[in-house]
């Protein structure tokens, strides 16, 4: 008489847990990573002791000179950035809360004045001034 064994070992290895862990991590580094805006456009910043933290928007323009103004990574003159500023519907303006103006510190002041007149024409509220924090 030959008896069957009815223990047998399984070996199973459950994957869940760990994928579970791997996806939180994932989404842990991707909330904390900090990303570079236009990282090929150089630009040195005015500095400023009062400045204060800006929340990243849809809308940021970078101001080399009157000929060099960027936005969407696309090169424009003032007459071209109007323009490509004319071509965003009401709909995508009222989703966007602020515009962040990143101007170089040897722009002129006329120049920044004409910036926020392009903005305000096309009906853009909440325009800010980036700076870097002085310590």
């Amino acid at each position: 008489m030959r008896f069957k064994r009815r223990l047998t070992p399984v070996a199973n290895v459950n994957l869940v847990p760990m994928i579970d862990i791997v996806f939180q991590l994932v989404i842990f580094f991707m909330v904390s990573t900090q990303l570079v805006q236009n990282p090929g456009i150089p630009i040195v910043l005015p500095g400023s002791t009062t400045s204060e933290p800006l929340i990243m928007t849809k809308l940021v323009i970078k101001v080399l000179s009157r000929d060099k103004i960027y936005y969407n990574n696309k090169e424009y003159n003032l007459n071209g950035l109007s323009d490509a500023l004319s071509t965003i519907s009401e709909k995508d303006k009222e989703e966007i809360k602020t515009v962040i103006i990143e101007g170089d510190k040897t722009v002129s002041y006329e120049l920044m004045i004409e910036m926020l007149d392009v903005l305000r024409k096309h009906r853009f509220k909440g325009i800010n001034l980036r700076t870097k924090q002085i310590e």
